[in-house]
This record gives structure tokens, sequence and C-alpha cells, in this order.
């Protein structure tokens, strides 16, 4: 997963998944303008198994979060080449085969490692099926990335958000599942056919909220408001301590 190599930036001139456009609009008598990005809704899901009492997440390699990494970590490195007093002549001069190997190595380690790109979500996946519910959608994306069978009809409904109000404004519902051993069908990872590559990973719940604090742990909002939520709706039932 974590084995990221011949990376490289173009332009996208066509996406299955996002649109750009730029609206004008007025407002209160004041004429504006704001780019955004038209993407499909999506659903995510917090997975609760009762047999380990831990909770189900999903960790994978977002290339968006590794490239504001990288952009990031290339801010902060120090200038490789210093201001001298020599002359123009010796400024200008063509870089030598070794100084260019040199230089190029340096290009090269300055990428940050493939981790730097993975994060720790809730289950989740994209509406883009409408002949199903969003309960049914639900239960596919628990199936194919983390390998349990749930009935739609036990998804439980949390609340719906809007998320990326800057740029996307999409809505997100989130659904919470109680699972247990008895109906682990698979291991998940996701589909292979779309390219997901994804592993599961388990937190019990009396570490959840020292989880959700880390922030050295990467992970979306979703991960930190779901367990909030299940530490004052749910935890009560279960009588175990989330250590908030």
């Amino acid at each position: 997963m974590e084995e990221i190599s011949n990376i490289e930036v173009v332009p996208c001139e066509d996406s299955n998944y996002m649109t750009p456009f730029r609206v004008h609009y007025n407002q209160n008598g004041t004429k504006k303008s704001w780019d955004f990005m038209r993407t499909p809704d999506s659903v995510s899901i917090l997975i609760f198994n009762t047999s380990s009492h831990c909770f189900v997440l999903v960790k994978q390699f977002r290339p968006a979060v590794y490239m504001c990494e990288w952009e990031r970590t290339r801010k902060q490195l120090p200038e490789t080449a210093e201001k001298t007093e020599e002359g123009p002549a010796e400024s200008m001069a063509p870089e030598s085969k070794e100084e260019q190997s040199a230089s190029e190595g340096e290009n090269s380690s300055s990428q940050p490692p493939g981790s730097a790109g993975v994060t720790y979500e809730l289950c989740a996946g994209l509406v883009d099926k409408p002949d199903l519910s969003l309960e049914e959608i639900a239960r596919q994306e628990v199936l194919e990335e983390c390998g349990y069978d749930v009935p739609a009809s036990q998804l439980k409904r949390i609340t719906s958000y809007r998320s990326g109000v800057g740029i996307t404004g999409a809505k997100q519902t989130m659904f919470y599942a109680e699972v247990s051993d008895d109906n682990r069908v698979s291991e998940g990872g996701g589909e292979p056919r779309e390219g997901e590559l994804i592993e599961v990973v388990k937190v019990p719940l009396h570490e959840a909220m020292m989880f959700a604090y880390d922030e050295k742990i990467p992970k979306t909002m979703g991960v930190i408001f779901s367990f909030i939520w299940f530490h004052n709706n749910m935890s009560p039932k279960y009588k175990i301590s989330t250590n908030v």
C-alpha cells in the first residue's frame, strides 16, 4: 500500500468523479463569482463489532493527501543553493554530470514516504447507483470494504451533513452498523476491479477517544464525529468507558 513511485502530475481534462465549474451571481447587490466542483454524494458507516467490542475502520492511500503533504514538506525544505560572491561567469556555468546526479538525488529524497498519504477512515462509498437506496449502498460498501454482511434494515441512520462546503458542497449520510464475528463473510479490502486497495483496521472501544484526538494519526472528521456520537448515544448500552 505504501510503495508509491513514478509520480506524475498532469492536468485533469476529464473525470468520472468531478467536474469543475465557475458560477456568477449577485448577492445583496454585489456581483460575485465562485469556483466549485460537482461531485457525487456519499455514504459512510460507523461499524462496531459487538463480539470484540471494537470499531472497524478502513485504511487507505489518498493521493490528494499525499500531494498536499509533499507540497508542505517542499516549502519547509531549506534552500540547497547558497548565494555566493562569485562572478557571473562562474554562477552561470552549466552543471557537471556529477552535480546533476546530486541534484536529482536531492529532489528524489524530498519525496515523502507513501505513509504520508495513508489515512484512517470510516467505511464509505459514493452514491452512484440510482436504483439503490442509501441503506442498500451502505450495505454494499460494508460488505466490499470490510467483509461483513449486514442487512440494510439493520443500518441506523445517524445524520447527514455537507462536506467540502467551499469546494464541492456534496452531502454525506452517515449510518451506524453493529456487526459480529458471525456475519464476517470475507476479508474485505475493497473492489480490486475499481482499483481499491484497502486495509481493515480495528480500534478497541476503550481506546477510541484517544485514537480520535491523537493528531499524529491521520484520520477524517467522520471518524472523530462518529466516535463522539457513539460515546454519547451507545456506550452506556455496553457499560464500557471510551476514555473521554
